[in-house]
């Protein structure tokens, strides 16, 4: 099963065979509808007359909203294709002295305007990368450069902004509240599924609070934290990254990021399945004023090391473990708790460091390819939210900000302890 981000190529032959089976499909269903009731022409014409059928009036209240809907805000939707350069080696070529190859990619995405500025937000995926950015409207087919602002790779979140562009074309759509969604309201996706531009979409909201990875690993950040995100029905495609997912009211609910693609593991290419997430608006909301500014946002971290590391035989990389992962005669030996994060080193100067928290000061091989370093404090939860692995203390940290201070429950020699930590600027660095 594959986790696919949904930036778009442009539609070549399989969307074509794929149009092509669903025109077949259609007409297969068609001609097998029972005939058996079916009336002859001239009984037809014999009956009265049916009453024209008043549009208006035949549509349901929620067809209705709908096309209100994408009528006011479908203008607020942008366009997003990008190029970027992806450099190759190919290993005999390298071989025998043979120089990196250039490869020119075209992608696609989507955004929508945040603010009579122009100011547009898309997800980072895609146009963290691209060496040139344009961006069309709702019925133009001129193109405008845009270039990158601000950007959050841990949160799959950019800032672009566009050169040009008419001040009259520039429609924002309003950003709702997110904490206020709820499961089984409505939903309306836009964006371009694959290079289709300017396509709506509708269904409800699945889930809330759905816990996924989420974010673009970078050299300075290489893992993507798991982090809370709506869960929707609404077909979302390669090519909807970055597009709005709105409410009834024609609100920003969320950002149309990734779909949940069975087939993207044999194909490569993800395709919907049902299952779409988008980022909560207000963790957008909550970064906006910084990537306006034009910062580079990473998550926070305290400062902390994973106690245990476990080295893979095979390939060589080396991996922080949990308390969990341990065997129950291993931690009984070590006496060591069954969950919690075990601190193994403290980064000097860190928010942790300031804050007092201890790291281990014993190093143990239980096997040949594990290493603990015992004695530091095992954090149990973070403001009231329990920490059960490394990853449960990313979650935890990812929607802070610098200066906000977390209550940390710690067990330091079989006592419980609570400490207080500032996040701080430097901490949004990797530590």
């Amino acid at each position: 099963m594959s986790l696919a981000c949904n930036e778009s190529m442009k539609p070549g032959l399989t969307v074509l065979a794929v149009l092509v089976a669903l025109g077949l499909g259609a007409t297969i269903f068609r001609d097998s509808i029972p005939l058996g009731n079916a009336q002859s022409p001239s009984t037809t014409q014999n009956q009265e007359r049916a009453a024209p059928i008043n549009e208006d009036r035949a549509r349901l209240e929620n067809e209705r909203n709908t096309v209100d809907i994408v009528k006011r805000f479908e203008p607020g939707l942008v366009y997003i294709g990008t190029t970027s350069v992806a450099v190759t080696q190919d290993p005999l070529s390298q071989y025998f002295g043979g120089a990196p190859r250039q490869q020119v990619q075209q992608g696609a995405g989507s955004g929508f305007f945040v603010n009579d500025k122009g100011d547009i937000l898309t997800n980072y995926h895609v146009v963290g990368e691209a060496s040139q950015i344009e961006i069309r409207l709702l019925n133009g087919q001129r193109t405008y450069p845009a270039r990158v602002i601000g950007t959050a790779a841990a949160y799959d979140l950019a800032l672009i902004r566009p050169q040009n562009v008419p001040s009259n074309l520039v429609k924002p759509i309003p950003l709702g509240d997110s904490s206020q969604v709820q499961v089984g309201q409505k939903a309306i996706a836009m964006g371009a599924p694959f290079n289709f531009d300017f396509t709506v979409t509708e269904g409800i909201v699945s889930a809330v609070n759905r816990l996924v990875p989420v974010g673009v690993p970078t050299s300075e950040d290489p893992t993507a934290v798991p982090q809370r995100v709506i869960q929707t029905d609404a077909a979302i495609n390669p090519g909807n990254s970055g597009g709005p997912l709105l409410d009834s009211s024609g609100r920003v609910i969320g950002i149309n990021s990734q779909i949940i693609s069975p087939s993207g593991a044999v194909t490569g290419q993800g395709q919907f399945a049902g299952i779409g997430f988008a980022i909560p608006i207000n963790v957008a909301k909550r970064l906006l004023p910084r990537l306006q500014a034009g910062e580079t946002i990473r998550r926070p971290l305290i400062g902390v090391q994973a106690a245990i590391v476990v080295q893979d035989p095979q390939t060589g990389e080396v991996d922080a473990a949990n308390l969990s992962d341990l065997s129950s005669a291993l931690r009984r030996q070590y006496n060591l708790p069954s969950s919690g994060f075990l601190v193994g080193q403290v980064t000097p100067g860190s928010p942790a460091a300031k804050a007092g928290l201890r790291g281990g000061t014993r190093v143990v091989n239980p096997a040949r390819n594990v290493q603990m370093r015992l004695g530091g404090d095992v954090i149990v939860s973070v403001d009231g939210t329990l920490i059960n692995a490394q990853e449960d203390l990313q979650s935890a940290l990812i929607a802070r900000n610098p200066g906000d201070k977390v209550r940390l429950e710690i067990k330091r020699g079989g006592q419980n302890q609570t400490i207080t930590v500032t996040l701080t600027q430097e901490s949004q660095r990797r530590q």
